[in-house]
């Protein structure tokens, strides 16, 4: 089954053929850094980072692109207000946005560019919309004039009478539309700005995608994501201006993640449920975070609620305990071959196949998670049916573990496998076990509270003692 895609620009499923094949251009909007990021701006980043891994797994190269808008409004407001640079708030939420985008599990984009290193690009590009009739300029201001370009409104499927009425636009007397845009800012009093051929000023918030993206992936590209509410204005503004500068079609496949809500309402700091990840991380895994979100379809919305993440770090936690019994199994089990060893090997390779199925069908990864879940299921059944284990059930199980969580990044194999000393751990539970023998519980006790102390969880069975890395 080929992979099949809902585009937003057709809103149809369609195959995804990339323009070059065996390769994939893709861009994903990345945030404003003025602050913490909040947990709807999660959603898009673990996503699409997902979608990322999975297009690299099935044999794509991805070049993946993300950008950070670090010059606006809110960025030169809160920079006045802490007494420092927009550079220097700039410079600052990266970083954190990296602290909590890491934490989360999201693979470095390979490109992150920044507006502000490419202030020569936006003025040629609206220098050219300028040349080509498409924009207009007011003392120093300029305008993307929508009625220069026929499709405007073909990626938000609206009218430009349509979008008018609907939407609300700034009044703002300069401007022949209500619906045209800012290209170019003039320089208002004490903010930052940068020499243009229409006098001092900053860009429109806009044209910083169209020209980055077109820069690093070129004038027409596969994969451009984002968020639903960027739909309309920000992308259908992307699409105008940058396929009036250069008279391509701009993107070919449009993704859009459902809407996140806090206990089934819009997040507000008005309504005091404004979230940031970095406060969820304090009460939630990571890993549980991570789960949650792709526990939905990307296109759905999704309601974050205390019941929902309690009930994704169980999921968490059965899938790492999962693991932990099969390498616990085949370091203290006997291993010989047995009569339903290929019945189980095949049962793994149709969920295997099942997962592949549905990630092919428009990335569903609700349903791509039931069937890891039918193999946690039939191990479990297995190492409790089972004093001695077949050898290549086990490895099979582990083998397909590891690699969904290559794509899905929900059980923590990969972080874990750096950070642990796994040697350093066994000496220490084998000096337990001696003290235990040795009825010198105080040793024993000692050595598990400082194990304790690495995020060592360890349980005394009837086979031995086994350990876990608890989830934080």
């Amino acid at each position: 089954m080929s992979l099949m895609l809902y585009n937003d620009l057709t809103r149809k499923k369609e195959p995804f053929i990339p323009l070059k094949e065996g390769e994939v251009g893709f861009y994903s909007c990345g945030p404003t850094v003025y602050d913490f990021f909040h947990i709807g701006n999660a959603r898009p980043f673990i996503v699409f980072d997902v979608f990322r891994r999975y297009l690299e797994d099935i044999g794509y190269k991805v070049v993946f692109v993300q950008n950070f808008t670090d010059i606006d409004d809110k960025m030169i407001n809160r920079a006045n207000e802490e007494g420092i640079t927009v550079k220097e708030l700039a410079d600052a939420f990266i970083k954190e946005y990296f602290e909590d985008a890491d934490a989360l599990g999201v693979r470095r984009a390979d490109i992150y560019p920044r507006a502000t290193d490419h202030m020569k690009e936006i003025v040629e590009v609206v220098q050219t919309l300028i040349d080509k009739g498409h924009a207009y300029v007011v003392d120093g201001d300029v305008f993307f004039s929508v009625e220069s370009f026929p499709g405007y409104g073909k990626l938000s499927k609206q009218s430009i009478e349509d979008l008018q009425s609907g939407s609300r636009i700034d009044v703002n007397e300069q401007k022949r539309h209500p619906l045209d845009f800012a290209l170019w800012k003039a320089q208002k009093p004490g903010e930052p700005a940068w020499e243009s051929p229409w006098g001092l000023g900053r860009p429109g918030w806009h044209i910083e995608c169209s020209v980055m993206s077109t820069k690093y992936l070129g004038n027409t590209f596969d994969i451009h994501s984002g968020g639903s509410d960027l739909i309309f204005p920000h992308h259908e503004n992307e699409v105008a201006q940058a396929e009036a500068a250069t008279g391509m079609q701009f993107v070919r496949f449009w993704l859009h993640n459902g809407y996140l809500l806090i206990d089934k309402e819009k997040m507000s700091k008005s309504l005091g449920n404004f979230l940031t990840v970095r406060n969820a991380r304090k009460k939630y895994s990571p890993l549980a975070i991570r789960y949650f979100m792709l526990s939905a379809h990307y296109r759905s919305p999704i309601n974050f609620s205390e019941e929902g993440l309690n009930q994704a770090t169980g999921a968490v936690e059965r899938l790492r305990n999962c693991w932990t019994d099969l390498e616990y199994a085949l370091q203290s089990r006997e291993q010989k071959e047995k009569d339903d060893t290929e019945a189980f090997l095949s049962e793994i390779k149709q969920a295997e196949t099942k997962f592949y199925e549905e990630m092919n069908d428009d990335f569903n990864t609700a349903g791509a998670l039931g069937s890891v879940f039918e193999v946690v299921r039939l191990i479990n059944t297995y190492l409790k049916d089972n004093s001695s284990i077949d050898f290549k059930v086990c490895k099979a199980a582990q083998t397909f573990f590891t690699k969904i969580d290559g794509i899905m990044g929900i059980m923590g194999l990969e972080s874990e496998k750096e950070e642990l000393d796994t040697s350093e751990i066994e000496s220490m539970i084998e000096e337990r076990t001696a003290a235990r023998k040795a009825r010198d519980f105080a040793k024993s006790d000692a050595i598990r509270d400082q194990l304790a102390e690495k995020g060592i969880i360890l349980e005394d069975t009837s086979e031995g003692t086994k350990w876990k890395k608890q989830l934080s």
